[in-house]
């Protein structure tokens, strides 16, 4: 059963290409969207901004069905390994994935400990 109350109704949910491993994208779900997902096979989110539910893919055509699901050891956040259909963009934004922007982990401590190490 998956626990919903810790995030006042909703689950993270996590999408994953089940043949690349890539992570696509991460989305919430309720109650409602998770049995949705399950009896579809397609994966149905909870639009926290619209309110409602959406099926990701469901105007783009880049529906994803799903290969297998799992839940986390706290049963608070699912995974869902999908196939993409469709031309495979998963982003609103016209890519594969919608994790595409680096961050400077770590750069900026890297930059101080060489900055440091010049001065010797």
């Amino acid at each position: 059963m998956i626990d919903f109350d810790k995030m006042d109704g909703l689950a993270p949910g996590i999408v994953q290409d089940a043949h690349t491993g890539e992570v696509l994208m991460l989305g919430f779900l309720n109650p409602i969207s998770y049995a949705k997902t399950l009896e579809t096979g397609f994966v149905t989110f909870w639009s926290r901004t619209r309110q409602k539910l959406w099926m990701k893919g469901e105007t783009s055509g880049n529906r994803l069905r799903v290969i297998s699901a799992a839940t986390d050891c706290d049963n608070d956040t699912l995974l869902f390994r999908v196939e993409v259909e469709g031309d495979g963009l998963v982003c609103h934004e016209g890519t594969v994935s919608c994790f595409t922007k680096p961050l400077p982990v770590g750069t900026a401590n890297q930059e101080a400990d060489k900055k440091e190490e010049a001065r010797g």
